[in-house]
């Protein structure tokens, strides 16, 4: 894959024809009040499209759509593997592609376009691949019963799911949900974030290629408080998975309650903790991996490693390790190749990181490194990587999820306190621990509340492995096989065999 240089992506840039209407229905449509929200590049404050702004009327159409494809049984009827087959088409479409939707993304949030190109999208596409793979070699059950019986257990799709999806990694999170609802035989619609459409808009004009039936996938841009909201209270949605804030999360299960009770699966926010025993085997390592946790993605990560617990004796070494890292990750111009930190999302998420960041200093916590905002002449929105020494987990940056590349650090001294420390959180997304010690590391592993733990390493993954949390960082799991259970019911069937003939 060619990185190729920053003026052969501001080139590409001019030349892109980005989508702006809805797809519902197999078609791109406008809105139907004919709304628009403006789409912005956050490395320059200019708008780059102006998008559909779907409301209740056009859900409504989009619903409806799904649910005709769904109950005629265009999609759900397939075999298995013949749903696999065009996720694989749809997987080597985008793969096609890939420098193209690599571009929308960096672009439309701000990300470095090496990060996009590398990561992202070769991630989306191995999502699609996978799972489409997957899906005919899934068993069905036989229970045990006494000879005179059958009772099979069958996983049968749900019917129409809605996916709201974030704006930090717009169509690799998407995927990981709409891979494992359409090749379960679902029909989807997908809300991406009012900020970060385009992507999904362009996934939309392949699905026709890689043979997906008109109505199995419809995107409705638009606001969370219409859209979303018209989404969540749906009566004909038969589930709702989302990925998001913690406070909109919430809302989804209360729409679930004052509607038709669908199953509604979340991936919330995240505070995760990251603790560094003095027994760390490479402290260099270790400091790298807390200085990538909280600047990847401009720290616009819900796992990101954004508390950082060091012990004691070690502190002192290990912080300024961890600042020598830091200080090499510069914000800078999202497509060129040599950027490792871009811009964040827009306006109002980079002042409320900079409140933050003012309530750290006013909390009694020390500005260790950066905190301020950068690249101002370019009007994008950037803010260099900031690391506060904190005195104690009771201040708003310590507690609450910030959502851009700043860095809570605390000493510990025992093992117990560390934990009690770690857990002491409303989320239980992502932990990280890093220790020579083996038992050490099953044994805080264990008691750390987390949905995902890293030993000795951060971020590491795979699709073949569950990605959630507990607490109210959320339910249910994307990627793996076990996504596949979001999205599918279990049907016991009862045959009374002395009754046959």
């Amino acid at each position: 894959m060619t990185l190729h240089d920053t003026s052969y992506w501001k080139n590409k840039a001019t030349q892109l024809s980005l989508q702006d209407k809805a797809y519902i229905d197999g078609k791109f449509v406008p809105a139907q009040d004919g709304g628009v929200l403006a789409v912005i590049d956050p490395s320059t404050g200019a708008t780059l499209a102006q998008v559909a702004d779907c409301q209740q009327a056009d859900v409504d159409l989009a619903v409806a759509a799904a649910r005709r494809a769904y109950e005629s049984g265009v999609w759900s009827g397939l075999h298995p593997r013949e749903r696999g087959q065009r996720l694989l088409a749809l997987s080597a479409l985008i793969q096609r592609d890939i420098e193209e939707f690599a571009l929308l993304e960096t672009l439309n949030v701000g990300k470095p376009i090496t990060e996009s190109l590398m990561f992202d999208l070769p991630e989306a596409i191995k999502t699609y691949a996978w799972y489409g793979e997957a899906i005919d070699k899934i068993y069905d059950e036989i229970a045990p019963t006494g000879s005179n019986a059958l009772a099979t257990v069958t996983r049968e799709p749900l019917g129409v799911i809605a996916a709201v999806v974030p704006w930090n990694y717009p169509l690799l999170m998407a995927s990981w949900k709409i891979a494992p609802a359409l090749v379960s035989g679902n029909c989807v619609v997908v809300k991406p974030s009012e900020l970060t459409p385009l992507s999904l808009l362009k996934l939309s004009s392949l699905m026709d290629e890689a043979g997906i039936p008109a109505g199995v996938f419809n995107v409705v841009p638009g606001t969370g408080p219409v859209a979303g909201q018209a989404l969540g209270l749906h009566n004909d949605v038969d589930c709702l998975t989302f990925t998001g804030s913690t406070a909109t999360g919430k809302r989804f299960m209360e729409y679930s309650g004052q509607s038709n009770l669908k199953r509604v699966w979340l991936e919330c926010g995240g505070k995760s903790p990251h603790i560094v025993f003095d027994d760390c085997p490479d402290l260099d390592k270790a400091a790298m991996a807390a200085a990538v946790g909280i600047t990847s993605n401009q720290g616009e990560v819900c796992i990101a490693g954004s508390r950082l617990y060091v012990q004691e004796g070690i502190y002192d070494d290990f912080m300024k390790r961890v600042s020598r890292c830091v200080q090499n990750i510069r914000p800078g111009d999202p497509l060129d190749p040599n950027t490792v930190m871009g811009a964040i999302v827009d306006e109002r998420q980079m002042n409320k990181v900079l409140s933050y960041i003012e309530s750290g200093k006013n909390e009694g916590a020390t500005l260790r490194l950066g905190g301020q905002r950068v690249r101002a002449e370019t009007g994008g929105y950037y803010i260099e990587p900031t690391i506060f020494d904190c005195p104690s987990d009771q201040l708003s940056i310590v507690n609450e999820e910030i959502f851009g590349p700043v860095l809570s650090a605390r000493r510990f001294n025992t093992e117990e306190e560390v934990i009690a420390c770690a857990n002491d959180s409303i989320y239980g997304l992502g932990a990280g621990l890093w220790t020579a010690n083996l038992g050490r590391a099953h044994r805080v592993s264990r008691k750390l509340r987390a949905g995902l733990v890293w030993v000795n390493c951060f971020f590491d993954s795979d699709i073949t492995v569950p990605f959630g949390g507990v607490k109210q960082s959320g339910s249910g799991r994307d990627k793996s096989l076990h996504a596949l259970d979001k999205y599918t019911d279990l049907k016991t069937s009862w045959f009374n065999l002395d009754a046959s003939n």
